[in-house]
């Protein structure tokens, strides 16, 4: 077991070629450090008998005002084969010297691993993990319900065929209408910010600032795009995007209360499908459908429409907690809850 040495350009490049070309999440990637300024970060690293990495581990530490302790979390981690123990004892030990060196009360991982996986959700629990079968909704760091679509390979044209009808009629009718969409830089945050302040308003969440979307474009650099959507040369809608380890994730979005008669969402959903295609991507990630079971929450509408894609529900087994101080662990969490986990995040 051994800690990346952050400074060490190789090191770095042999860490980022582990993560992405084992699938692993973007929030597993180092550039996510420079997203997460507000946080301290460190990077487990189990090798084989060769010298090869075999398990990685990106751990993100929240510390608190002194005499408190630490929170350790693993934003979408670690990233290993679930069959080779010994390197996820190698993680743990790693965690368990973390904890020692930042005096952190417990580390929450919540790897992308889905529920009906049981032999990797054993793995876990038998490395001694705590771990609640049931999740609600609103209790975990990460939605636990996403929406994907599998691409297999598929063509342009295959993947458009496989849509339902109603949603190859609206992104058709978004393009003879004369709606737009192209990816641009930094220079159209402002446009994007926008949008998303009169999303917020419109249905009442949380929105990161315009500082947030620009950290993210620099620190992921090719790997993230701004999107937007216009008619006329009006901002109709937008999305950060994130491509990484074979996985395109539409990871924030933002639309006006004008102009949806003219199908911006879906264009702008099929041009970043298509972006996955053209890099060959194994999965397109339309990320979060919480409340999706449940017709009369204000969020079903987003499940229903991405399911026009006529891709998956893929529901994620949530969090697994390695506790190292028992006794804060209730206190904290009960802490963080009130405050809200988007607001420490």
């Amino acid at each position: 077991m051994e800690f990346l040495d952050f400074t060490n350009l190789t090191a770095v490049q042999e860490y980022e070629a582990f993560v992405e070309s084992h699938g692993g999440s973007f929030m597993q990637s180092v550039r996510w450090c420079g997203v997460k300024r507000n946080w301290f970060h460190e990077a487990i690293i189990s090798r084989d008998g060769q010298g090869k990495i075999r398990a990685s581990c990106l751990v993100l530490i929240k510390k608190f005002l002194p005499p408190f302790k630490s929170f350790l979390y693993s934003p979408r981690g670690p990233v290993w084969d679930y069959q080779d123990h010994g390197a996820f004892r190698d993680l743990l030990l790693g965690l368990e010297a973390l904890s020692k060196k930042y005096h952190a009360y417990s580390c929450k991982l919540d790897p992308l691993v889905e529920e009906s996986d049981q032999e990797k959700i054993y793995a876990l629990r038998a490395a001694g993990l705590s771990f609640a079968p049931w999740q609600p909704d609103d209790s975990t760091i990460q939605c636990r319900n996403n929406y994907i679509l599998e691409l297999d390979g598929r063509t342009e044209e295959e993947l458009l065929c496989s849509f339902k009808s109603k949603c190859r009629y609206n992104i058709r009718l978004a393009q003879r209408k004369g709606v737009t969409c192209r990816a641009y830089g930094k220079e159209r945050l402002g446009d994007f910010q926008k949008l998303m302040e009169e999303t917020r308003t419109r249905d009442g969440f949380q929105a990161r600032s315009r500082g947030y979307f620009a950290r993210m474009m620099d620190a992921l650099g090719s790997h993230c795009r701004l999107y937007l959507c216009e008619y006329q040369g009006r901002p109709l809608s937008g999305a950060i995007c994130v491509q990484y380890g074979r996985r395109t994730c539409y990871v924030y979005g933002a639309s006006s209360n004008t102009g949806r008669e003219l199908m911006p969402n879906y264009l702008m959903q099929w041009e970043m499908i298509r972006w996955a295609v053209k890099s060959g991507c194994e999965v397109y990630d339309f990320q979060g459908v919480p409340y999706w079971y449940d017709p009369e929450h204000p969020n079903y509408g987003v499940y229903r429409f991405k399911t026009g894609f006529n891709g998956r529900l893929a529901v994620y087994a949530g969090e697994f907690t390695q506790v190292f101080a028992r006794h804060y662990k209730a206190a904290f969490d009960c802490a963080l809850k009130c405050v809200g986990y988007q607001k420490l995040l």
